[in-house]
């Protein structure tokens, strides 16, 4: 892991001003020394000095060959699926972000690409669901909502076996708590939108392939697709790395107090978060992560959707929002928001329940929020016999 000295200065001071701000160089084109002959930028769909500080920062945060930057998270996800072709298979994860589930199945399948969508936290399920056709493994983890956990090293050893990439999807843990590709993994994934932004103020991807390779083809498809990630933009999530160790650390620490305040309550029936020892995981979780991250989910006693409209719709720190990772705290109700492009019976199979709700936690001092959750919580009528499960 880079130590917040080293992250800071892996940020570079302009070679030209001395800037210690990265410049926005807000142009499309540069000029030519001659034809084919120029200072290593002709076109910024290609290639902008800007752009490329961030994608070598980021290659940098995650120990990889290249880093690309891309107009959103799904348009990084969509390039590395253009590796595969048609015949070929992926293995995904069940509790799978609903804007990924929409792109593999009512895109790509189209074309071919069949996906199994297995429960990843499952080891031997996982190479159960291997095919001689399967070319890709895809992982969350943890995973969106429900934050499972996942084995990475031990998926990235089949991978390497079976002869097909590991993708990652780092985005709740971000680099600082999580590196997938020095437990083995071949690409990560982040939604630069959430934690690297951190300011819910841009929207943008990035992926890392730790091989050169597979950088380079993925580069190809970058430029010849042209979902690529404007200066000002790149500046903008440049920006928000700068400060990602302060407050990482802050996400992480009142996300735990406020986990274990939902615990408690006899409004809650389970609390998904990985810090917690009540976590299935939670062990593995800490071998492979800093720390439990950002994001917490619950399910209600009342488990209906109307139970857990009723929560979001009435917090008051807790902004009911889409997203995640920004300065303040966010409320989400993945059955109607996030996840709803997924067929019910499927989402509910994967563990999204109706009165499932997704918390980012912000900035705020964790006793305020904790306060915002009870004053909602404690207006639902509790059945007296109903016993609570964590």
């Amino acid at each position: 892991m880079l130590s917040a000295t080293e992250l800071i200065h892996s940020i570079p001071v302009d070679p030209l001003t001395g800037a210690i701000s990265v410049p926005i160089y807000q142009t499309s084109t540069f000029e030519q020394e001659a034809p084919g002959i120029n200072k290593g930028f002709d076109y910024s769909r290609s290639n902008n000095p800007t752009r490329a500080a961030l994608e070598n920062l980021m290659a940098k945060l995650e120990f990889g060959a290249t880093g690309l930057a891309f107009s959103s998270g799904l348009a990084a996800i969509d390039a590395v699926l253009k590796l595969l072709k048609s015949g070929d298979e992926i293995v995904a994860v069940d509790d799978i972000y609903g804007g990924a589930y929409r792109l593999f199945t009512a895109v790509y399948e189209q074309y071919g690409i069949r996906v199994i969508f297995v429960d990843t936290s499952d080891t031997a399920a996982v190479e159960a669901a291997i095919t001689p056709r399967t070319k890709l493994i895809w992982l969350e983890s943890p995973t969106n909502p429900t934050l499972k956990i996942s084995d990475i090293k031990a998926i990235a050893k089949l991978a390497k076996a079976y002869q097909c990439l590991l993708c990652v999807d780092n985005t709740f843990a971000t680099p600082l708590l999580q590196q997938p590709l020095q437990l083995g993994a071949d690409i990560v994934i982040h939604s630069a939108t959430k934690y690297l932004g951190g300011h819910s103020d841009l929207i943008a991807g990035v992926l890392v392939a730790k091989d050169a390779t597979v950088g380079a083809k993925l580069k190809f498809f970058q430029n010849a697709c042209g979902a690529v990630l404007g200066p000002f933009d790149s500046w903008l999530v440049i920006r928000g790395i700068e400060t990602l160790h302060l407050r990482m650390k802050h996400h992480c620490r009142t996300a735990l107090k406020v986990a274990q305040f939902l615990a408690t309550h006899p409004a809650i029936d389970t609390v998904y978060y990985p810090g917690l020892s009540t976590h299935p995981n939670h062990e593995l979780a800490l071998t492979q992560a800093k720390a439990g991250g950002g994001i917490i989910s619950f399910t209600l006693v009342h488990d209906t959707n109307e139970a857990a409209v009723n929560i979001a719709s009435n917090t008051q720190l807790f902004k009911l929002a889409e997203s995640l990772g920004g300065i303040k705290s966010l409320i989400a109700h993945p059955a109607n928001m996030t996840h709803k492009s997924i067929p019910a019976d499927t989402r509910r199979a994967a563990g999204v329940q109706d009165s499932l709700l997704r918390l980012s936690i912000g900035l705020e001092e964790a006793e305020d929020l904790i306060a915002d959750l009870s004053n909602v919580l404690n207006k639902l009528h509790i059945p007296a016999t109903q016993a609570v499960h964590v």
